[in-house]
């Protein structure tokens, strides 16, 4: 994509604007409703598009210039978020955290996404999503309840992942421990009089383990985002990435497009970093017995590849108290995270509530625990 490149979707009738129909493969025009179909992708831009880059030719910014961009970014001052822009699109704040931004005319060079997940929510599906997750929050502020009745908008925005492939093999050294029992004589205090009993105690005999162990990773996901929580990201999971679609501008039309911040050697080492709890997993399994001891894993990683993909979230940014909150919405499955303001009078008066009746209880069994005499009611005549 050129620097210069502008995408426009005009309506064949009226020559408003059209926008992604979310769930659908279609553009829809908000002003006269007509609708136009997104053309199909051929085989072979399919396939090009979903091919795999070669990792060690990426981390050395050696990819092919058909694989880079220069994009059109905004910058967040407050949570720093890439905002790719097209066409004539501006912003009035950040979609992340609801901080002012400007749209400026800089440019970066990246690498450019090879496929996307489309939106399959619509904007009300996921505010419909959202509000039943706020309502369920225990001690929330009663403005942050009235935020989600009142249907403010949402934001539909792609957020930018990298997925990683490699294949693995991993020598190892550890130890297996199995458990044995011994039987002993104890004496102990029961009801005031001392008694002997037998019981059993568990010990661990420990014996060297070494061996291999292969696996192949396929579509490793890393958040390429630095705008975003990374705990909220990677709890919005479990995406269904068969529904990936070769790149096309036209996805894009009435949604935003977050440029990644975390840089390729980055997003690999967390994917290795994920990769290796699982290779660990399989050395314990591979050890046996009841507990294990790793010592060491030594793994050669090889066919190691990476896309950079686009996938669809729903945001809405709340602020409280100064202090801006966000709540992201899947925009595939539903699933909603978020961050949370808690009522520091809701708290408060509910603490008092509890021991106001926790007295209460104390009062009416034990009154003289408090220092008081019992009402002539409980006492009687």
């Amino acid at each position: 994509m050129n620097v210069t490149e502008e995408y426009r979707w005009p309506c064949e009738q009226c020559g408003a604007q059209l926008r992604f129909a979310p769930g659908q493969t279609e553009l829809t025009c908000d002003h006269c409703g007509h609708v136009q179909t997104i053309p199909p992708d051929g085989a072979r831009r399919r396939a090009s598009a979903l091919q795999e880059h070669d990792l060690a030719s990426g981390l050395k910014d050696d990819l092919p210039p058909s694989a880079m961009a220069e994009v059109r970014t905004t910058s967040c001052p407050n949570c720093g978020a890439q905002v790719e822009f097209t066409g004539a699109t501006h912003a009035t704040q950040c979609p992340f955290c609801a901080s002012p931004v400007v749209v400026d005319t800089g440019t970066q060079r990246h690498i450019k996404p090879q496929a996307l997940v489309p939106f399959a929510l619509t904007e009300d599906q996921a505010r419909h999503a959202m509000t039943a997750w706020l309502g369920s929050l225990w001690f929330a502020p009663n403005t942050l309840l009235e935020y989600a009745r009142k249907g403010r908008a949402m934001t539909g925005i792609y957020v930018p992942f990298w997925s990683f492939d490699a294949a693995t093999r991993s020598r190892y050294t550890g130890q297996r421990g199995e458990y044995y029992y011994e039987t002993r004589t104890v004496t102990t205090r029961v009801n005031g009089r001392m008694q002997t009993r037998q019981e059993q105690v568990r010990h661990t005999r420990w014996y060297p383990a070494s061996g291999r162990v292969a696996r192949d990773f396929d579509d490793v996901l890393v958040m390429a985002s630095t705008s975003l929580p990374a705990r909220l990201g990677d709890e919005l999971t479990p995406w269904d990435l068969s529904a990936l679609q070769p790149y096309a501008p036209e996805y894009l039309a009435g949604f935003q497009a977050e440029g990644y911040t975390v840089p390729l050697a980055e997003g690999d080492t967390q994917a290795k970093a994920k990769m290796a709890d699982v290779i660990a997993s399989d050395v314990r399994r591979d050890i046996g017995g009841d507990e294990q001891r790793i010592s060491s894993v030594d793994t050669t990683w090889s066919e190691e590849t990476f896309k950079h993909i686009l996938l669809p979230i729903w945001t809405a940014a709340y602020k409280y108290n100064g202090k801006s909150y966000r709540f992201l919405v899947n925009g595939q499955t539903g699933e909603v995270q978020g961050e949370r303001p808690w009522s520091v009078w809701k708290i408060a008066f509910t603490a008092l509530l509890v021991a106001a009746l926790v007295l209460g209880v104390v009062y009416l069994n034990d009154p003289e625990a408090l220092g008081l005499q019992s009402p002539d009611w409980l006492t009687g005549p």
